[in-house]
Order: C-alpha cells, then structure tokens, then sequence
C-alpha cells in the first residue's frame, strides 16, 4: 500500500475572510506537502475548487505544485480534480498545463480528472445543469492522451472542437505521459474507470467495508480492460481517510474525541449536493457534531473503537495504526490519502507526518518507487504522430547556433 496527503485550502470561521490568514494557510498547506517529501509519502493530492468559501480555497492548484516542485525531489503532485468541461475552460489548456507539470516536476505529475461535485462551483462558469457534465468528461478524457501524442490533433465534436491542426505544447516530459484518475463515487463509474485502464479514487465518508463491492467493480473492470485510455494501465484504487498517529496513544485519542468535529462535513454536504450528504446530514451553517457529543451516557473508548474497526479513522501510536491499515489492504486498497489539515495546528500536523511517515509507512510500502512510475514505464504510443499527410516543404537548414538536433549533445 501507497500514501499520500490531501490539501484543499481548508481555511475553516472567520479567517476565510481574512487574507493574511488566507495566505498563511495556503503556504502553510505548500511547506506541508514540502515536508511529507523528506518522509516517505508518495504523493501529495491537490483539490481544485471555485468559490467554495472556507470549505476550500483551493482554486488554482497546479500554481501551488510548482512551488512544492522546485522544493522536493520525490513525491507525486496529484490534481484532485480537474473537471473537464469545456464550458470551464477549453481542453487544449489542460493538455498544456499537466504536459508543462510534468516537466516542471520531472514526471512526478499525476492528472486526477472528474465531472464536479456541487451545483454551486459549477454555476461559477454558467453550468447549471450538473448532469451535463457527464458526457463533457466521456469526450474530452479521451481526447487529451490525443493531444499529448499527435503533432497535427484537429477535432470536431459536440463539446470539444479544434477545427484546424495544431500542435499542443509541450508535450509530456517522455517516455509516456502523466498518470490518468478519475474521482468515482456509484459502483458503475468505478468498474468504468477500471474497463479505461485508469485509476479510480474514493473519497470516503463511509465506511471503509462499504466500499468494497465498488472497488471490487473496479478491479474486475481493469481486468477485462484490453484498449487503456492513455498509452498504459494504472491499476490503483485511491482511498482517502483521516488519521491521528502520535507516539503518545492517549494524545491521539483525546485529540480524535475533543478535536474531530463535522464542521468540514457541513461544508460537503452544503457545497457536494450532486452525492449523498453524511450519515448525520448535518449542514452548515447548522452546527457540527463533535465526535465526543455522541458518545451521550456510553464509554468513550468502546466509541472510538467501533470508529476505527468500522474504518471511519485511523487512531493511536504508530504500532496501532499499522495494524489498523490491514483492514484498508483488506478491501482492495492500493493508496490511502489522508486529509489536511484536519482540526489540528500546525506543530500537530507537522508531527503527524513525520511519525507516520518515518514508522508507519516502511511498515507497508516496501517499495521506494512508486506503482504509477512501474506503469508509466510499460507505456506505448497510442497514435501515429501526424494524422495527415505532410506538406511537401523544405524544411529550413540556417539555424540558430542553440538549435538541437535528436540525438544532440547540447
């Protein structure tokens, strides 16, 4: 199993509305992703959303990556997610942006795509029909791995249209090209992102065993895939979870039963209104359910470890949160993600990291190369590289003295 973090310009009360703190947490959110790098974690998920006030400030991810690029050396920056609707912006920008990341992070870009997941952020581009964004995902997604491939791509479709050549650039930083996601949600868009060869992610607000007919819909669909949608496989099920690991058991528990609150799932279930809202359907601005309010008259012990058993959170000392994980390998898990920050200040978050990076994860990923570099590595061309003939031109033999040639040793 993999591990990543997940940052999402959560800026939580008043804050939001203040832009020196603004600015301190997106920098604060930067430096941790820049931090998990020196302690084994994969991958650092980026979310992306638009006018979604202290849920997420979040709006311009890939700007926050190339930051946290020039600092570090070994961890993936994953989008989390891109939506593809060409009413937001056109398909052509997305090419460019993920080929430019991956050579800004020297192949270390993964592209997570998706259709959106609230009324309100799609209404910021003048999308008010949710549901149209399905068919928008079905044509640009396939349209992109095109993109990167051929030096003459022209398309005429009924989202995306570039009725003339041209040659989108630059192209992905080769052999192969970044990494292909989908963010899933019902049991049919995970055995499709499996039959597309890409990989599925799961952000989770359940429990972890009521995901496993959905990831077991995956996997039977990226077995039976013969034609993957880019130039090779990404077989990995994406899980996203929380987690309090700290070397004192008891700090971690306290922390879990006084700090955990639901004041970010009110922000879900106000803003994500195209998925199910929470068990307690709590949201904002009605106040949240602290995890100790409903433990009432019982043992607050036995309550948080029926939380952890049922896969709801990950709690305790670096001992006890490994063996919490075999249930997460147990339904098929390839990557687990964890939230930040999550109700917790930045010494906390700091600590966290570093614990679990350094104790928990050489426990379970044995393996300092990552799966989708061991994919990406079998990748093969898709598309003939002009898909017309060429003009029958001379091509120009004065050049620059900084002009390279294949093969060239500059």
């Amino acid at each position: 199993m993999e591990f990543g973090i997940f940052l999402n310009g959560y800026i939580p009360g008043p804050g939001a509305h203040d832009t020196e703190w603004e600015h301190h947490r997106l920098m604060q959110e930067a430096q941790y992703a820049i931090f998990a790098d020196k302690h084994n974690w994969k991958y650092a998920w980026f979310g992306e959303h638009h006018s979604l006030t202290e849920y997420s400030h979040m709006s311009a991810p890939e700007v926050v990556m190339g930051l946290v690029a020039g600092q570090t050396t070994y961890i993936h920056l994953a989008s989390g997610i891109n939506s593809l609707s060409p009413r937001k912006e056109h398909p052509v920008r997305l090419a460019e942006r993920a080929a430019m990341l991956d050579h800004i992070t020297e192949r270390r870009y993964e592209w997570g795509t998706g259709r959106g997941a609230g009324s309100h952020e799609m209404a910021s581009f003048n999308i008010l029909d949710p549901s149209s964004t399905k068919s928008e995902w079905d044509e640009v997604v396939r349209e992109i791995p095109r993109m990167w491939e051929q030096k003459d791509y022209s398309f005429v479709g009924e989202h995306l249209t570039v009725p003339t050549p041209h040659n989108v650039l630059p192209k992905p930083y080769g052999p192969g090209h970044p990494p292909i996601w989908v963010a899933c949600g019902n049991p049919p868009t995970f055995q499709k992102a499996g039959e597309l060869g890409i990989g599925a992610i799961a952000f989770n607000f359940e429990p972890i065993y009521n995901l496993k007919g959905r990831i077991e819909a995956y996997k039977e669909g990226i077995a039976n895939c013969k034609a993957p949608l880019g130039q090779f496989m990404n077989d990995n099920m994406m899980m996203t979870n929380a987690v309090l690991c700290f070397e004192d058991r008891n700090k971690a528990r306290k922390l879990a039963l006084e700090r955990m609150s639901g004041y970010l799932v009110t922000m879900v279930n106000l803003y994500h209104d195209t998925m199910p809202k929470s068990l307690d359907a709590v949201t904002w601005p009605d106040p949240p359910i602290m995890l100790k309010d409903l433990v009432g008259n019982g043992d607050p012990d036995e309550f948080l470890d029926q939380l952890i058993a049922a896969g709801i959170m990950l709690v305790g000392n670096p001992e006890e949160v490994s063996e919490q994980l075999e249930s997460y390998k147990s339904v098929g898990c390839d990557q687990l993600v964890f939230g930040l920050p999550q109700d917790l200040h930045e010494d906390e978050n700091l600590e966290l990291i570093e614990l679990f990076g350094d104790q928990v994860i050489p426990e379970h990923d044995h393996d300092r190369t990552h799966s989708t570099d061991r994919y990406r590595a079998k990748a093969e061309p898709k598309y003939q590289t002009f898909s017309q003939p060429l003009p029958d031109v001379k091509w120009p033999t004065a050049l620059p003295v900084t002009a390279a040639g294949p093969g060239s040793a500059w």
